[in-house]
């Protein structure tokens, strides 16, 4: 152990041998020690730096997930490179002749030299946090790449964290004080250089009894985790080896300053096509084995998938679906178990059969049917959806009502769209007298659902448009964007979330704020074949693209498609 490490074990072993085994400090002591001796001070693992091993390794237990793969390769790319060109090449090595020569030649300081020292600081560790919906993966991914670099792998679960001594321990003089959580990890692997898995970082809470997020941020410093102090221990501890990889649904609830120190990366959901790929690559041989089954009882065909999918699930992630395919699974080992059959075919006809009536239906066509509806985007920390705007109008008195369980920053686009459309009724062809006698009443489905956000502005003035003018929307058109009182529309955040979600939901056109079109790069490739976007600037833009036959709307509107085959060109 380290040289302050074991002179305080020391003093607490003399203290030991000075104390009869019946007083009340004998078995304290005695319990510190055996954690002292216990922990895995220089104990490390070696890493497999073979990269091509390492992606081989992630690609069996991960469809996709490109980003994340290719920092963990490049991490071990580093490692490697460090390792080999650490060792002097064989023309380096001088002689004993040599080496004199130089030593005469050198002038003595009493500086340090500074190469070795900057060797002995580098930092060793790399700290990760994966963002993401639920299902997509985020969890299962840390122990895939404690299998890929051939480390021990550690999971801690965050989530509903109170306590701060959780995180750095509690005093030894309380009774029954042990280690935190950091440190009883590390004795339970037996290595300083795991990759330690921080599961629901963000769902940590704070009361009277601290702020384990604030603990937190000295074990995710690399200047300070060379020297990592557990109140029980009371002795610093290297933690600059671990590989910390946090995991969370959403940002907004993880403190800055942690945040700050954490190197993000973002997971999103899955199309249809690479459900189906998942499907077949992972999920159904896991649930087949999982319920006793060979692969030859059961078979499941592309469309099959794609139904349980489309009728059966309604997610960003795969976990609903794994669930799925296992009740499909333990139907057919009923029957394999009594004799009935001895080899079950699943298509896309029998689904129903084994899972019953479809639990979701596309809403699209049926709600947008009637002027005042209009198809939102939004973003949500279980992935995208989509959200119907209505609008309805009665006789009153200019009175207009926002309902849905709406947040304050909401209610003010509300308010935003309501007064860009009465400010361009003429130009909208709206009679501006019919609004002394009337009452509008803007609802947002799903009220028992807390929602906020700016990026449903335009989608408030589009079903109010649609409202006043009394035409229906296209229903095959989505649309998100903040909306400004002089009808600019300006970016908003999730685009990859909510066009994968128009994409589950059948939408086949979406408008977007043209300053979110490198926001589409990380939209996978099937998507964006099957979504024609329209890139706008203006809220007429998005009334073109809704009624094509409104007048007054001039728009230089541009489809992403069109744009790509003008540069082609």
């Amino acid at each position: 152990m380290p040289e302050e490490a074991e002179r305080e074990a020391l003093r607490e072993l003399d203290r030991l041998s000075k104390l009869p085994p019946a007083a009340a400090e004998y078995s304290v002591i005695r319990t510190y020690l055996d954690w002292l001796t216990d922990l895995p001070w220089q104990s490390v693992t070696e890493d497999r730096l073979d990269i091509t091993v390492a992606r081989e390794v992630l690609d069996q237990d991960h469809y996709d997930l490109v980003k994340l793969k290719d920092r963990i390769i490049e991490y071990l790319a580093v490692r490697k490179l460090r390792r080999d060109r650490a060792q002097p090449e064989p023309d380096d090595v001088l002689d004993d002749s040599d080496q004199a020569a130089t030593d005469a030649e050198t002038p003595e300081t009493d500086e340090p030299e500074s190469p070795p020292d900057l060797i002995r600081r580098e930092r060793e560790g790399v700290i990760l946090c994966f963002v993401g919906p639920p299902g997509v993966g985020k969890t299962s991914l840390g122990r895939s790449i404690a299998r890929a670099m051939d480390r021990e792998f550690v999971r801690e679960s965050l989530g509903g964290l109170h306590d701060e001594a959780e995180i750095r321990g509690h005093r030894r003089t309380y009774i029954g004080a042990m280690p935190g959580r950091i440190i009883q990890a590390l004795r339970r692997v037996g290595s300083r250089n795991p990759v330690f898995m921080l599961d629901e970082v963000d769902k940590v809470g704070a009361d009277y009894r601290g702020d384990p997020t604030s603990a937190l941020l000295e074990v995710l410093d690399p200047e300070q985790n060379r020297e990592f102090r557990d109140n029980y221990l009371n002795v610093p501890f290297d933690l600059s080896q671990v590989m910390f990889i946090a995991t969370a649904n959403v940002l907004d609830t993880i403190p800055p300053a942690l945040r700050d120190r954490m190197e993000i990366l973002q997971l999103s959901g899955y199309t249809e096509e690479e459900k189906v790929a998942i499907a077949k690559g992972y999920l159904v041989p896991r649930q087949i084995r999982e319920n006793g089954l060979r692969p030859s009882e059961v078979r499941f065909e592309d469309e099959a998938l794609s139904r349980i999918i489309r009728d059966y699930t309604r997610e960003a992630g795969v976990r609903e679906l794994e669930r799925q395919i296992g009740a499909v699974c333990r139907k057919v080992a009923a029957k394999v178990a009594a004799g009935a059959t001895e080899s079950t075919h699943v298509d896309a006809d029998a689904v129903p059969e084994l899972l019953g009536k479809k639990r979701y239906h596309s809403q699209v066509a049926e709600r947008t049917a009637i002027p005042g509806v209009a198809t939102g985007l939004a973003w949500t920390p279980a992935g995208g959806d989509i959200l119907f705007i209505e609008a309805t109008k009665m006789q009153g008195n200019k009175g207009f009502t926002v309902t849905g369980q709406l947040g304050d920053v909401m209610k003010e686009s509300a308010q935003a769209a309501m007064s860009y459309i009465r400010a361009n009724a003429a130009a909208l062809g709206i009679d501006e007298a019919q609004f002394a006698d009337l009452d509008i009443h803007l609802h947002i489905p799903a009220g028992a659902i807390p929602k906020d956000g700016p990026s449903a502005g335009v989608t408030m003035a589009t079903a109010l448009a649609s409202l006043l003018t009394e035409r229906p929307i296209r229903p095959d058109l989505g649309m998100t964007g903040e909306i400004t009182l002089r009808g600019q529309v300006l970016p908003v955040g999730g685009i990859k979330e909510k066009v994968l979600a128009a994409h589950r939901a059948g939408l086949t056109t979406i408008c977007l704020p043209r300053r979110n079109e490198n926001d589409l790069d990380d939209v996978p490739q099937g998507a964006r074949d099957a979504i024609q976007f329209i890139l706008v600037d203006r809220v007429d833009d998005i009334l073109q693209a809704a009624f094509p036959d409104l007048e007054g709307t001039k728009s230089d509107k541009i489809t992403l498609k069109e744009k790509q085959q003008a540069e082609q060109a």
